[in-house]
């Protein structure tokens, strides 16, 4: 299949094969619903998943990685984004994605398009797929700053 050709932002119909792409549609579908139990489903929920981007700085464990998800579901920013040109690679019991998401970020006052690179991998353990590592990051330094400003007040 394709998967660079495809957009995920959590609408999609899940293929229901128990697929790496079900957890990661399942994973946008949570975020973009800032559905905190949701992204503790597709997560590892231990010590040993990571996030790196630049709103979260460097997460290690499950707690921290939820406390950063707590503050931006909480705060005065609402976003929403779309994972697209991507590529996938795996095996049994790893897959990775890497691409680009692009969406918006909307606080009362203020809308900003929003573009990242992004890359997320999936480890399968038990027979179920969860995330093991994020990295995002950003090209254009105005964007950055300008979302922090709207994230971080």
């Amino acid at each position: 299949m394709n998967w660079h050709l495809m957009e995920i932002n959590g609408d999609e119909t899940k293929r229901g094969d128990g697929s790496p792409i079900d957890v990661l549609i399942e994973f946008y579908r949570a975020f973009n619903a800032a559905d905190l139990q949701g992204l503790e489903a597709v997560w590892f929920n231990d010590t040993t998943p990571s996030m790196d981007n630049p709103i979260g700085g460097i997460r290690r464990g499950w707690d921290q990685i939820a406390e950063g998800y707590a503050k931006l579901f909480e705060g005065r920013a609402e976003v929403h984004v779309t994972f697209h040109d991507f590529t996938s690679q795996g095996g049994d019991n790893w897959h990775l994605f890497v691409g680009r998401e692009r969406g918006i970020c909307r606080t009362v006052g203020e809308t900003l398009d929003v573009a990242f690179r992004t890359t997320r991998w999936f480890i399968r353990k038990e027979g179920a797929w969860r995330q093991l590592h994020h990295h995002g990051s950003v090209e254009d330094p105005k964007m950055l700053a300008d979302y922090q400003r709207l994230i971080f007040g």
